[in-house]
């Protein structure tokens, strides 16, 4: 039985997650974190991790961004492994959770969902045989409440098509700046922000008289609370590194 504590746990993926390990036998809550502090389970939440009465095995992280110091600081200290699912960072954020995981195991990945990840092989895929000849353009959907744009996934989705080109591409988010031409080494980022939109990601290869369109649509957050869970329940017992997604499914 794998004993999960969760930092952002009063937000709405932070109960999604204490829902699903409610029915699932191979891991448990044992601890909230939230700066809320309201209990609305079987299990304490505490304002800060600092609190934790006792060392869980693994820590989902689903809270935002300026809490990630405190956490890899805890864990760190405390040798706890780390599911970092908060997105917004910064790229010295990203830096700093690299570091940790040369001490602690970390999971961190910009999407949880398995569909997403796929989506992402195959991007890569058709840049391999597209590439040069067709442009690249990235429009992500969003609810109304979220804060970061372009979204970490579409940033995900745009670096592993660029990796595959060799890094040769530049971004362009949206061009209500721009008074030119496309250039043939762009990557185009759009947002739309709306409604309650859990998270829609379309790649859109456009060439001369054909259009390839790869998408992703998240119909709940359970999805990315269940990959969560999945993540937690793989990476207790890891050494210390920096896991992904692609470390789930080959080890499923």
């Amino acid at each position: 039985m794998v004993k999960i504590a969760v930092t952002g746990a009063c937000g709405r993926m932070g109960r999604v997650i204490a829902g699903l390990c409610a029915e699932r036998a191979d891991c448990e809550i044992t601890a909230g974190v939230d700066k809320v502090g309201e209990k609305y389970a079987d299990f304490p939440v505490y304002k800060s991790v600092f609190d934790l009465p006792e060392k869980p095995d693994v820590i989902i992280d689903f809270s935002h961004p300026s809490a990630l110091s405190d956490l890899l600081s805890y864990c760190k200290m405390n040798s706890v492994p780390a599911v970092i699912a908060t997105t917004g960072y910064t790229d010295e954020e990203r830096a700093e959770i690299t570091a940790a995981s040369a001490q602690i195991p970390v999971f961190f990945t910009f999407n949880m969902s398995l569909g997403i990840n796929l989506l992402a092989e195959l991007a890569k895929k058709a840049a391999q045989v597209l590439g040069g000849q067709f442009d690249i353009e990235i429009v992500e959907k969003h609810h109304n409440q979220k804060k970061d744009a372009p979204s970490g996934t579409a940033i995900m989705l745009a670096e592993a098509i660029n990796e595959e080109l060799g890094n040769r591409n530049h971004y362009v988010y949206d061009r209500h700046s721009v008074r030119k031409p496309r250039d043939k080494d762009e990557i185009g980022l759009h947002s739309v922000r709306g409604g309650t939109i859990v998270g829609e990601h379309d790649i859109i290869f456009a060439g001369h008289d054909e259009v390839i369109t790869l998408s992703h649509s998240a119909q709940s957050r359970e999805v990315f609370a269940a990959g969560a869970v999945n993540a937690a329940v793989f990476l207790s017992g890891k050494s210390a590194g920096l896991y992904a997604m692609s470390d789930l499914i080959k080890e499923g």
